[in-house]
């Protein structure tokens, strides 16, 4: 028996003695692509197309075979199908339903490729025509809410919002795409939150829900009315909220999730046992081959939630078992049209902490935690800009959680204790830290971390500016609150003071090539000025009175690179150059820390000297002045009779 082939809508025999027969489905599609109405010789054509499975990579494929005067001709024709589609919307027969949702994403994707240069209006006139398209919309628009509102089926559920993320992300910039104008007028919002809120719904469609949100929300966000802008900024419903935030959560953890099987796999094989033999000399090249394609669209659903909406600030620090060691099943997804973005939905949704029982052994995490695990990835390599932007995200998420005053108290909570496991950057001098040698410490100590760890990593030749302005800024704004609620937490904060002054060191190495790209004084002024704070308000947020003796001892020990910094601002500030007024601002900065420097400097230098030590070690400095000097050594909080706060910020 002579076997069938299907290939581009072909029904082709292995017998070379019979003709290829095409689909039935096909032969509807050529029909429609004629110039006459179809359904003149078939009274019943559009009611049998919708009963046929749909054949998209053939009607795509045809739309995109036509040039501009052949779409023209046959516009009538597709007018007549896309409402035909809409109509079908409303039958009570699935099959039409599913294949009129299918048929009208190939639509929209066909007539948007084949028309990339030409306006919005001319794709609207195309496939409804100007004066039946405020209709069309509204019929489509009711008909896909009343679907995603129904308790019918999920499959339905998922092409209908495949549809709307096929309609949204048909144009590269979202701003262009004036279909949209449509959408905005016959909101679909109450649908989104409705499947975020109601557990079944989230766990089949919650990734596309809020990627769909995330991106309508983005439409034309600074130019005019965003009804979707408005709706988010004012919902308060707690199940709304932390559903979003499970799906959220879920979305980075299986990121996560990846990147360490990959790190793990990677770490096993063959390179690995190489390593061993012939030291880590690769190891920057090989980290670069473990890479896990970057989630960009969740991301951006986490910012537009945080920055938009204070109530759901409440939940970053909700707290669920680790996701990474929870399984939740698999349902089977429905056909349907390809995944916009180049994005990968997480293979299933945590529903809710009531399907995750608390284990002893399991590790509780929250959507913050999984947030600073994600970043600390992505912003290890930011050498290609996809990445950069990705980072860029990250941090500008950070700032927004930073500058809110209720995610600061819980950041700062000393009830609130964590074990976070942030991924830092393979260097070869310095080994990897064992996970299991992590202190729980409040959350806003492993932010300190990853900028910490940014700061560390990132000083190269393709210098990320924009990503350490954003960086420091993060830290300032976490130090006010420490400062304004006298918080005064235990925190390693030689490690910080040290990155800043090897990034002030790395600037200064690199004026003349970082000076041709970027504005270096706003980023060294940055970091003056955190020192600054560290020196004059210092007594109201670091833990110890040895704390200061440490803040001092390294501005003492590096005072060579203060020296450095200031002969160059000096410099610049004394020429009529472009960078004059900015070097200027720095140099006034730099009066405290130069004011400590040149008090205590020659002190211990004589001391020194008159006791015939040519290296003095951290203790003999903390613990150097002579009785007579005692009270100038230990400034604490009367500090600014010495030392003004000029260069505070």
């Amino acid at each position: 028996m002579a076997q069938v082939e299907k290939r581009g809508g072909l029904l082709r025999k292995s017998s070379a003695s019979k003709k290829p027969l095409k689909e039935k489905v096909v032969l509807m599609y050529d029909e429609i692509f004629m110039t006459e109405d179809p359904s003149k010789c078939s009274p019943r054509f559009w009611e049998e197309l919708f009963l046929m499975k749909v054949n998209l990579e053939y009607l795509e494929g045809k739309l995109e075979s036509l040039d501009g005067e052949e779409l023209m001709k046959i516009k009538d024709n597709i007018n007549c199908l896309f409402q035909h589609c809409i109509q079908a919307l409303g039958e009570e027969h699935p099959i039409r339903v599913v294949n009129a949702l299918q048929t009208l994403c190939a639509l929209i994707r066909g007539v948007h490729q084949k028309n990339k240069s030409t306006s919005g209006f001319d794709i609207i006139n195309m496939l409804m025509g100007f004066d039946k398209a405020e209709l069309c919309m509204k019929n489509l628009m009711e008909s896909l809410d009343s679907l995603l509102c129904a308790e019918g089926s999920e499959s339905l559920k998922s092409l209908c919002l495949k549809l709307l993320l096929c309609l949204v992300t048909v144009t590269d910039n979202i701003s262009q795409n004036t279909i949209l104008e449509y959408v905005m007028i016959n909101s679909i919002f109450e649908a989104i939150l409705q499947i975020l809120s109601h557990p079944p719904s989230r766990r089949e469609h919650g990734y596309d829900a809020v990627v769909l949100l995330a991106l309508l929300v983005n439409y034309r966000k600074y130019e005019s009315v965003n009804p979707y802008i408005v709706k988010l900024s004012i919902v308060d419903d707690e199940a709304t909220l932390n559903g979003m935030g499970l799906v959220i959560a879920q979305a980075l953890s299986e990121y996560n999730r990846q990147y360490k099987d990959k790190e793990e796999e990677h770490q096993s094989g063959f390179f690995s046992a190489l390593t061993n033999m012939v030291g880590s000399m690769f190891i920057a090249d090989a980290h670069e081959k473990i890479s896990v394609q970057t989630n960009e669209a969740i991301l951006l659903a986490l910012y537009e939630a945080v920055h938009l909406n204070r109530n759901f600030i409440t939940v970053l620090a909700q707290s669920h078992p680790e996701m990474g060691l929870v399984t939740t099943p698999v349902s089977p997804a429905p056909t349907t049209p390809a995944t916009p973005l180049g994005t990968t939905p997480p293979s299933s949704d945590v529903i809710s902490s009531v399907e995750l029982p608390l284990d002893a052994d399991v590790q509780t995490s929250n959507l913050l935690i999984t947030f600073l695990k994600y970043s600390s990835i992505v912003m290890q390599d930011t050498k290609d800009e996809h990445r950069l932007h990705s980072g860029k995200l990250c941090l500008i998420i950070l700032t927004c959680i930073a500058e809110d005053q209720y995610a600061n108290a819980f950041l700062h909570d000393d009830n609130m204790n964590f074990r976070v496991n942030l991924h830092r950057m393979p260097m070869r001098h310095r080994k990897k830290a064992a996970d299991k040698n992590l202190p729980c410490r409040p959350l806003v100590c492993a932010v300190l971390d990853l900028m910490v760890e940014f700061i560390v990593t990132h000083m190269m030749k393709e210098f990320p500016m924009d990503l350490y302005v954003r960086c420091i800024q993060v830290v300032h704004k976490l130090l006010c609150y420490q400062k304004k609620c006298r918080v005064r937490l235990h925190y390693t904060w030689r490690e910080l003071w040290s990155a800043l002054i090897n990034l002030l060191k790395f600037l200064m190495s690199n004026e003349t090539v970082l000076l041709a790209k970027h504005n270096i004084f706003t980023l060294a002024l940055m970091i003056v000025n955190l020192f600054n704070m560290f020196i004059t308000y210092g007594d109201t947020f670091l833990p110890t009175p040895s704390s200061y003796d440490e803040l001092y001892y390294e501005i003492i020990r590096m005072h060579q690179s203060f020296d450095n910094l200031y002969s160059m601002v000096l410099r610049l500030s004394t020429n009529a150059g472009q960078w004059k007024e900015a070097a200027s601002k720095v140099t006034h900065a730099l009066v405290n820390i130069r004011a400590i420097i040149n008090h205590f400097n020659p002190k211990i230098e004589s001391y020194a000297a008159v006791n015939h030590i040519s290296q003095l070690s951290e203790e003999q400095v903390s613990h150097y002045p002579p009785q007579s000097d005692s009270n100038s050594w230990w400034l604490g909080s009367s500090s600014c009779s010495l030392f003004d706060s000029r260069g505070i910020l």
